[in-house]
């Protein structure tokens, strides 16, 4: 894969030797970063008692070569709309973040890295999981 955007819990897997994971990980040329999925590793972070080791760690992560982190532009928000109604109209509303990082993925063509199978209810989104 040339582009992935990875979700909250396929970064924390990531740290947790999934093979799979990691192999993919490695044979991607684009690693993007979503700033809410940024904001939710934070929090995390915080809650638990590993502050500053997960921290480090994210920061080394995203200084990594190919490893972007993406911005939300009006583009994202139009995407996000069309999200947001197509899923209404099935009724099978998700996480509002989880709209967000979605859109991201979406506008940038990127494949979303997740375990999380609601996002599979997204019309056009390309998901990577196990």
């Amino acid at each position: 894969m040339k582009k992935i955007l990875l979700d909250t819990n396929a970064y924390t897997n990531f740290f947790k030797n999934y093979p799979k994971l990691e192999e993919l990980v490695q044979n991607t040329s684009k690693i993007y970063m979503s700033p809410i999925v940024i904001g939710e590793l934070l929090e995390g972070f915080k809650l638990g008692n590993k502050l500053v080791h997960n921290s480090g760690n994210l920061e080394i992560f995203l200084k990594e070569n190919g490893v972007e982190i993406v911005s939300v532009h009006k583009e994202t928000a139009e995407i996000y709309s069309e999200i947001k109604v197509q899923l209404k109209k099935k009724g099978k509303p998700i996480p509002i973040n989880d709209v967000w990082i979605a859109a991201q993925a979406m506008e940038y063509g990127a494949v979303l890295v997740t375990y999380d199978q609601h996002f599979k209810g997204i019309d056009g989104l390309r998901i990577w999981g196990e």
